[in-house]
Formats: structure tokens, sequence, C-alpha cells
């Protein structure tokens, strides 16, 4: 992402000029000076102006004097001026100055907002690039929310708090939130997962909601047309017996066959269809079949339910006999504490005769008894709830199909009743014929053939063409081939640091958020290795690593801007002692602590020349020129001794 600091600024609370401090887009640029001039204080007012959800500028000096902090950026749409004001006793505030165009003037004074914070982060967003798709559809997890502009900074910012941290390699990892949010966007950052894969997982999950709602479509109108083909058989015959079919037609038993049967009949002649014995005998011998089919089934059904009535009486026998083998359980078990307390304390009780100690022992060997017993039970309970189980399924079988013979009973008795009215078997007809015509049509509805079954079929290869698109062993794949990547790079500028095994290459682990140093002998997580030079190590290699990873992928969101606050304090971690004045600030410099602070400069110099200036680096360090002096590629922004970042005017 083409994303560059121009300017921080700073307005004053009192009136005049604000306060500008310029970088150099395509140049390591370094702010030196002394402790207590607001250098640390850099980061955090980048980091409000661009949408934090809180205000870490440091209260006092600087938050007294300033009404507005922004920055100035360079992107591809243009210069864009972020400005946001002081927030006083808040926690942070809401209001943003928003100013774009190909060139920004900073204005002189700031009379009030334009814009607030959610609108510039929406603006933010959107020059990243970044998808608007949350990474799992259906979630509430916060977690697993949308990547934003704002999670990125985890790989701008090392503030003096986390540049050589063996704790914490990331800018606010040391939180929950925001240590979650990171392990969980390091796929869509490191290229694993893509807006196009979110979209397909998106897509997958409405497409497969919608195949499970068109396939409980087809499962009714099949238990619909089911039900129906039921009927239909006895409404053949029912066609036999109106003389709309020949009275010796046979009633086939598959299904296709009496469903081209019924449109036969539905084609016949009413005014030449009268009813013949023959075909009343059909209805007669079929209501026959049918009544031996029902007493059968009866007969089944009073079986199963006896057996039901059996297994019921046979549970609650079975409870009332574990009951009382925990009652004898438990009056036993006062047998087994006196032979305990007789064998461990024989004279803090009376001695029991021979005869004593074996009741005791008998009353112990039939508490063993029970406790067997009570083990056994929960398999007896077991087998009994299957069979239970079984037996309510075998029920419900033989209901619903004794429920359709007798629907079928009382159609073809109904039907045969009312055949032997011949004066009105003209209208009977006709009704019989509407109601087969609007079935036939249900039916042709629901068959398995039509539109909605071939929806499915385009649901389902749909499904499983995203289904392969969004694998998470592919996703693995990216994600190893990415991590194996930012190792070989990371690998090749160790040993351009001040690191204690320069042959040895580190691994980043996701999970963990930190880097594993993988040697010969064994692998050790950061937090396990000592020296501060180790760990500002690894923190520079894993950081220009990341960005070199970012800067090979095409329109990557994360802005190509890292921001190092104090790298040299591994090597002076206090001032010299002793002394007070504010000359004396800065620390004393060894020729070794020189050596090892100015590797870090010369690498940072040959990154910005090996990225050709893709990549802008700033720095916030006491070290003066005699460390990194006369490297091509390195600016002096501003020296801060003697001066700070706020004029001494505005006090």
């Amino acid at each position: 992402m083409h994303f560059k600091l121009l300017k921080v600024i700073l307005w004053p609370r009192k009136g005049g000029e604000p306060r500008v401090v310029e970088f150099e887009p395509s140049m390591v640029n370094v702010i030196s000076g002394a402790s207590k001039t607001g250098k640390s204080s850099v980061i955090p007012i980048i980091d409000y102006c661009l949408g934090s959800e809180k205000c870490a500028i440091p209260v006092g000096v600087i938050r007294e004097t300033c009404s507005w902090f922004g920055v100035l950026v360079d992107t591809l749409e243009g210069q864009k001026l972020l400005a946001r004001r002081e927030p006083g006793g808040l926690k942070a505030s809401g209001d943003m100055l928003l100013l774009e165009g190909p060139v920004v003037e900073v204005p002189a004074v700031i009379t009030g907002k334009n814009q607030n914070v959610d609108y510039v982060k929406a603006v933010l967003n959107r020059l990243s690039g970044l998808s608007n798709l949350q990474f799992e559809p259906g979630t509430d997890e916060r977690f697993k929310s949308r990547v934003s502009f704002r999670d990125l900074m985890a790989f701008l910012f090392q503030p003096q708090n986390i540049v050589a941290n063996p704790d914490v390699l990331f800018f606010k990892a040391d939180t929950t939130d925001h240590r979650e949010k990171l392990k969980t966007i390091f796929p869509y950052v490191l290229g694993a997962i893509s807006p196009e894969l979110l979209q397909a997982r998106h897509d997958l999950d409405r497409l497969s909601r919608l195949l499970r709602r068109k396939e409980g479509e087809l499962k009714a109108r099949q238990d619909t047309g089911a039900a129906w083909q039921r009927e239909g058989f006895a409404w053949a015959r029912l066609a036999i017996e109106y003389g709309l079919l020949p009275a010796h037609t046979a009633v086939p038993d598959d299904w296709p066959s009496t469903v081209d049967l019924l449109r036969e009949a539905l084609r016949s002649d009413t005014r030449s269809a009268t009813p013949t014995l023959a075909a009343m005998d059909v209805i007669m011998s079929r209501l026959t079949e049918l009544r031996a089919v029902e007493s059968k089934l009866t007969m089944t059904l009073n079986q199963s339910r006896q057996r039901l009535h059996e297994l019921r009486r046979l549970d609650e026998s079975s409870d009332e006999y574990r009951d009382g083998l925990r009652i004898q359980r438990d009056r036993l078990g006062l047998s087994a504490w006196i032979r305990d307390l007789a064998t461990e304390h024989p004279a803090a009780v009376l001695e029991p005769s021979e005869a004593g100690r074996a009741r005791v022992d008998q009353l112990c060997q039939a508490l063993e008894g029970i406790e067997l017993r009570l083990r056994s039970y929960p398999s007896v309970a077991e087998s009994l709830g299957k069979e239970t189980l079984r037996q309510r399924e075998a029920v419900d079988t033989v209901l619903n199909d004794l429920a359709a013979v007798r629907a079928e009973i009382r159609t073809l008795e109904g039907q045969s009743d009312e055949a032997r009215k011949v004066t009105t078997r003209g209208e009977e007809i006709s009704r019989f014929l509407g109601r087969l015509q609007e079935a036939l049509r249900l039916y042709d509805a629901a068959d398995t053939s039509s539109e909605l079954n071939q929806e499915i079929s385009t649901l389902r290869a749909e499904v499983e063409r995203l289904a392969k698109l969004v694998s998470e062993h592919e996703i693995g794949r990216k994600l190893e081939n990415a991590l194996n990547t930012i190792q070989d790079i990371s690998g090749r500028l160790i040993p351009q640091l001040d690191g204690e095994w320069p042959d040895a290459p580190i691994r980043l682990v996701i999970q963990d958020l930190t880097v594993r140093v993988i040697r010969e002998t064994r692998d050790d997580f950061l937090w396990e290795i000592g020296s501060g030079a180790n760990w500002l190590a690894y923190h520079v290699a894993l950081s220009l690593a990341l960005q070199g990873y970012f800067l090979r992928l095409p329109q990557h969101p994360v802005p190509a801007l890292l921001i190092y606050d104090q790298p040299s304090q591994v090597y002076f971690p206090a001032r010299r002692a002793g002394k007070s004045s504010d000359e004396e600030l800065d620390p004393t410099w060894d020729n070794e602590d020189v050596v090892a602070v100015r590797k870090v400069f010369a690498l940072f110099n040959d990154i910005i020349q090996k990225t050709d200036g893709r990549l802008q680096i700033i720095v916030l360090d006491h070290a003066g020129e005699e460390v990194w002096g006369g490297l091509e590629n390195v600016h002096l922004v501003e020296e801060w001794r003697g001066r700070g970042l706020v004029p001494e005017a505005w006090a």
C-alpha cells in the first residue's frame, strides 16, 4: 500500500504557528535527541490520528499545550491531512479534520471538525483495499470480524516498550483483544486468505443454507407424493368402478404405470362411463384384501404395545432394584469401616472375637457383591433403553401403515356405497375427474425430475466447487509457503545484526505471536532467550522481513512504513551515573555499542536501497550522527537537544 508519512503537525492551544515535523518519503528518517524531548510521543500521535480507540499520547506538556494533532500522508489518491482533536478528560475524541487534494496546505488554525473518526477509518479501509467481509460468516465473535486498517498498525510500529521485548513482538499484542484479532488476520495479511476466498466463504454459507432449504422443500414434496401414491391405487380401482376404465383392467403394482392408467381415465369419455357388476367386484375384492392387512397390522400393533408395557414395568422394577442395592450398600458400608478401623487402630476399638471377625468379613464380602451388581446396572439400563427405542420405532411404523390402509378402506367403502346410487352417477364421476385432474397436477409439481430437482443439482455442484476453493488444507499450504519465505528473508538479515546466533534462522509462530530460533541442538522461543541484543535483532529482522514479503505482493494492504522508537536502548539502558546537567542526558557510547547500533542503521540503509525507496523507515533514538552518519539513505529530520517536539514558547 502506498502510504508515506510526510508531516506530523501539532496545533497550539493558545495560538501561534503549528509545529511541523517533516519526513522524507523514501528514506530512513532519524529524529535524534536527548531524553524527555518527546521522541516517544511521535508513535502515539500518529496512531491517534489514524483512528485509535484510545489516546495514548502522554499526559503533561504535550496534552496541555496542544489543541489538535495531525499527520499529512501521501497516498495513491493524493495527499491527505488527518487531524484529531485533543480529547481533554475523555479517553479519545471523535472529532477529526480531513483535507484531501494533490497537495494539501497545513492550515494555521483549525476552527472545527469536518468529519468524525468512523468516517476516517472507512476512508483508510478503502485506501488499503481491505475486504469488508468477516472471517467466519454468521459468527458474533469480535475476533472473527472483518480486517480493518487499524489492525494493520501491528506491522508498522515498534515503540520503546516493544522494540526489544522478549514477550511481545507486535504493537499492542500485549492485550487480549489485539492479540486474538492479530492471530485471526495473519493468514489474510500473508495472502493465504484473499478477499476472493472470503467472498467464497460467504457464498458457500449462503448457498449451503439455500441448498438445505431446497432439499427440505423437495423432501416435503416427495412425502406428499408418497402419501398420494397410497391413495392413487384406490383411485385407479374407483376409475374402473365408475366405468372410466374397462372392467377387465388390472391395477399394476408399480407407481409409474398406475399414473399412466389414471391419465388414461382422465382422458376417457364420461358420457359412456357406466358402472358394471364386474367393476364393483374389483372394489369388493380390494376391500377384502385390505381388511386382512388391517387385521394383521392390528395384531402386530397390539403385540408391540404389550412389549412396550412390559419394558416399562421392567424399567420401573430395575430402578427399584437399584435403589434397594444402594440402601444395602449404605448399611453394609459400616462393616467395612469397622474392619478398617480394627486393622489400623486395634487399640481404639473393642477387640472382636474370631466369630465377630468372620461375621464382619462376611458382611464385607456381601458389600463387594452389591458393589459389583451396582457397577453392572448401567449396562442393563442402557440395554432396556435401546430395546424400548426399537419397540417405539416399530409401533410408529405399524401405525403409519395401518393409517394408510384404513384411509384406502374408507375411500373404497364410501365410493362403493355411493356406487349403488345410479341416479347420481354422472355428478359423482364429474367430481371424481375434477379431483383426479388436480391430484395429477400436484403430482407433476412434486415430480423429482422437475425444476426443483435440477436447481438442487446445480446448487450441490456450486457448493462442492466453493468447498474446494475454501479448503483449510489449501489455506494451510499457502500459509506455510508464506512463513517459509519470511524465514528465508529474515535469515539473510540476522547475520547483519548483533545477534548471538547469526546463522540460526528464525520461524514466525502465529499461534504464539513470537519467533522460534532454530538451532542445531534445539529450538527456542523468543522469551526463552536472554540478552537484549538478541531480542532487538529478532524484532528488527522479523519486522523488516514482513515488510519485504508485503512488498512482493501486488497492492498489499499494509502500508510500507516502519517506525522504531529507541532501538539502541538495549546498549545503554540508563544514562551515565552521577551526571545531572542537560548536556549529559545522552548515554556514553563504547566503541562496541556504536558498532552494534550502526549495524541496525546500516541494515535500514540497505533495505531502503534494495526496495528502491518503496519502504519508509522512521527511527526515534538517542543515537547521534557518530552512529549513523555517512549512510546514503539515512536522513536527519531534526536533532532534539536543547529543543523538543513541543516549542518552549507554548508552555
